[in-house]
């Protein structure tokens, strides 16, 4: 069995053979005493030790306090009194989240050590569901191009994308089942369609993102082995803390979304299409065949007007987001340089000039636009059940390679480029990606991109495809 859990040699990615890790469905063994959270952290460990050498995706580990949380967990699921689906289950966060028994240091010299003594309002909200809270997982420097340690976990010479990196890393590497991301940009899709991942970036605010509010489209997500635990713990988070100030939180009940056949669904090209590389596209197709084969209409952007104005309005969101990302987070840049700027990568350094170079007018011209690709969105994602993409351009770039990367004009994109998840970044909607392809031994994600508040919903159309059509190989 391909499972990749008994030592740190990678091997190739094989959908037909690769087990994710998964929690939820394990309730029965825990109340009948024949398995239990604290025996299930302990196998985490047990693969976290064999693989860490060579992934590299945890920043800091709380091993005692996770055994005392277990401990707890297992007591709470023999008397039959669990707090959630969760409660017990291993997680990683992104350490971007303060937690209040680890450091938080944003993969920044500049916050080495940084402890805050608080939960972030998601982490609070899993540790009310009874979930464990493992550990702190690598993030990029600040939570964008510049990368971590943090190796691929099917091939440690290339990236397991970022900004998400170590939360991407420890599910393909089934260290543990479930981890929070964020993105801004393409932070979750990307590197969880790099790493085997089913994973979440919810309806813009749908997630309570506690401090991590200065970024006017940044969404809290779930990274997952399966659709069940990522719903679980976005569902968790919502029903525990909701979503972030003045928005109304996750929709959808607690329960594990249903397999939901689409009648139509709208291939979405953007600016990833020009940019992926002629087997991925090929790889895709075929799987759009075998959905169209199953009875689902497939439209796209040729003969339908209304489809290509949509295409032609999302086609500049890299640059969009570059700009809405350098203006909201100038005056950060600024105190940080002022602090050291040599402790500063040179990628940020580029932020940061570009940013300087902005005007307010040149950030209000950009939301103008922000809010015009919304309303386009709006209107055409209304004639269909929801639109599909690639998760990326191709699988993950080697590291020699992705140092090459440009994506956002003037910027290197050093964990593979965002193309395809820019817009939906921009525009708030939702999106699951779950792993249907296979280029070159390598994970590549779908992502299947849904209506505002319609999460539960899509996340049902993404596991009908996982289910119902069969993974491509190339």
């Amino acid at each position: 069995m391909n499972e990749s859990s008994g030592s740190d040699k990678s091997v190739p990615y094989d959908p037909a053979t690769f087990r994710p890790l998964t929690y939820v469905g394990s309730s029965d063994a825990f109340a009948n005493g024949a398995d239990s959270p604290s025996a299930y952290l302990e196998r985490c460990l047990d693969v976290i030790s064999a693989r860490e050498g060579a992934v590299k995706a945890w920043v800091t580990l709380n091993e005692s306090g996770a055994r005392r949380q277990a401990e707890a967990s297992t007591a709470r699921w023999r008397t039959g009194k669990p707090l959630s689906p969760i409660d017990g289950m291993p997680i990683g966060i992104k350490d971007l989240y303060m937690t209040k028994d680890m450091p938080t240091q944003m993969g920044s010299p500049l916050y080495a050590g940084r402890t805050t003594g608080e939960d972030s309002a998601p982490v609070q909200a899993l540790r009310l569901a009874g979930a464990v809270v493992l550990g702190k997982t690598v993030t990029t420097e600040l939570g964008f191009s510049h990368p971590g340690p943090t190796t691929n976990p099917f091939d440690p010479s290339r990236t397991p994308g970022g900004s998400s990196s170590g939360s991407a890393a420890v599910i393909g590497a089934r260290m543990v089942p479930a981890a929070l991301g964020s993105q801004v940009v393409g932070s979750i899709i990307r590197p969880a369609g790099f790493c085997a991942n089913t994973a979440i970036k919810p309806t813009l605010g749908a997630l309570h993102r506690g401090e991590r509010q200065g970024m006017s489209h940044s969404h809290l997500g779930v990274h997952a082995g399966g659709i069940a635990d990522m719903w679980a713990v976005a569902h968790a988070i919502s029903h525990f803390v909701g979503g972030d100030p003045g928005c109304p939180g996750l929709y959808g009940p607690q329960s594990t979304p249903v397999a939901s056949k689409p009648q139509r669904l709208i291939v979405v090209e953007s600016e990833g299409w020009h940019q992926t590389d002629d087997v991925t596209k090929t790889a895709f197709e075929t799987l759009i065949d075998r959905i169209a084969s199953s009875g689902v209409d497939i439209v796209r952007r040729a003969g339908h007007g209304d489809i290509d104005a949509f295409e032609a309005e999302i086609a500049e969101s890299l640059l969009l987001c570059r700009d809405i990302c350098g203006w909201e987070m100038l005056w950060t840049l600024r105190n940080l340089a002022e602090k050291d700027v040599t402790k500063l990568s040179e990628s940020m350094r580029q932020r940061l000039s570009m940013a300087s170079e902005m005007s307010i007018d040149d950030y209000r011209a950009a939301l103008a636009k922000r809010d015009a690709m919304r309303a386009r969105f709006r209107a055409v994602a209304a004639t269909a059940d929801a639109m599909i993409s690639p998760s990326s351009t191709g699988p993950a770039p080697k590291f020699v390679d992705s140092a090459t990367q440009e994506g956002e004009p003037g910027l290197i994109h050093t964990t593979g480029l965002p193309a395809y998840n820019a817009w939906t970044s921009a525009v708030g909607c939702p999106c699951v990606t779950v792993p249907m392809l296979a280029v070159d031994g390598m994970p590549v994600g779908v992502q299947v991109i849904g209506r505002h508040d319609e999460d539960w919903r899509l996340a049902g159309i993404a596991r009908w495809v996982q289910e119902s059509i069969e993974p491509v190989v190339r």
